[in-house]
């Protein structure tokens, strides 16, 4: 009985050391996402991120273009490479569109861009949906080898699932038909079983790009549940909000490990396909990409709740 009790324990041991590398592995992949490159982030970045790691630089509507371009700027000469939104409903015309992207080709070096309609109800000028420029041929006049499209696991607030699905799929289409590569980047999610339906379906369909997974950065829980309603993250953010009691104070900070552990579990043998982490930096870039870092190092420890804590180096 004693030696069946250790053998037990072993295989344990070495199941939970099996899902802490394949954890790790899955998170060396991390991309990040800012809206800014403070000197924090900047010197976090180059202390935890391996050269040339993409950094996604979001569009904001009330922000001029000439911000997203300095921050572009800063990401380059940081020594990683930029990969800005084009939000396509801000541009009051192609040519100031062109003239934005070929500043940040020029300046930045940029190569890849995310395209998406943006956040404007209404189009400042001749583009209302991403797939208008993506068969424009304006990016590839630029030089814009690939680019990145909008995921939705989680849905999205006014529009149907169907809708979405029937999009995301044209979208990856005209981008092949136009001799871009196409990856796709969703929007986050708090819990894993939106992305691992979504996964499923898509790849189901004969979709089988490489996917980014959004996720948050650690932030504090009620910063986490005010993005998910500005991001009409409604499914998981309630299935968030119920379990967060049971593991989380509502003051304090919360982590994606329930959300990254059970991706990483639904997916042995490549079961879900090329999928990798992006982190929306809600609680500041430098924390997000510490966090990581720590779990690409394997510096966790697994927990009964599904999830993971970080251990101190």
């Amino acid at each position: 009985m004693a030696q069946a009790s250790t053998a037990l324990r072993h295989s344990d041991r070495d199941v939970a050391d099996d899902t802490i590398a394949s954890i790790a592995a899955f998170m060396a992949r991390a991309t990040f996402e800012t809206t800014r490159l403070a000197a924090a982030d900047a010197a976090a970045l180059a202390a935890h991120v391996a050269p040339g790691t993409p950094v996604y630089v979001s569009a904001l509507p009330t922000k001029p273009f000439a911000e997203q371009r300095a921050v572009v700027a800063a990401v380059r000469a940081a020594g990683f490479e930029p990969v800005p939104h084009l939000a396509v409903r801000s541009f009051a015309s192609a040519a100031a569109l062109s003239d934005h992207l070929g500043a940040m080709v020029e300046e930045a070096g940029v190569g890849r861009v995310l395209v998406i309609a943006g956040d404007r109800p209404e189009p400042a000028g001749p583009f209302r949906a991403a797939i208008e420029l993506i068969e424009s041929g304006l990016l590839q006049s630029h030089g814009i080898a690939e680019i990145g499209v909008a995921g939705y696991p989680d849905g999205h607030p006014r529009v149907a699932p169907v809708t979405l699905d029937l999009a995301l799929a044209a979208k990856l289409i005209a981008a092949a038909e136009t001799g871009l590569a196409a990856h796709v980047v969703t929007q986050f999610t708090m819990t894993p079983e939106p992305i691992v339906a979504w996964l499923t379906r898509l790849r189901a369909q004969g979709i089988d790009h490489p996917v980014r997974i959004g996720f948050a950065g650690p932030a504090s829980v009620t910063a986490l549940l005010r993005y998910a309603r500005i991001c009409g993250v409604r499914a998981s953010a309630q299935a968030f909000a119920r379990n967060v009691g049971l593991v989380r104070d509502m003051l304090g900070t919360a982590a994606p490990d329930r959300a990254v552990r059970g991706v990483v579990g639904a997916g042995p043998g490549g079961r879900l396909g090329d999928v990798s982490p992006h982190f929306y930096a809600f609680g500041g870039l430098a924390a997000a990409v510490r966090w990581a870092a720590a779990v690409a190092a394997g510096r966790i420890a697994l927990d009964r709740t599904g999830g993971f804590s970080v251990t101190p180096p």
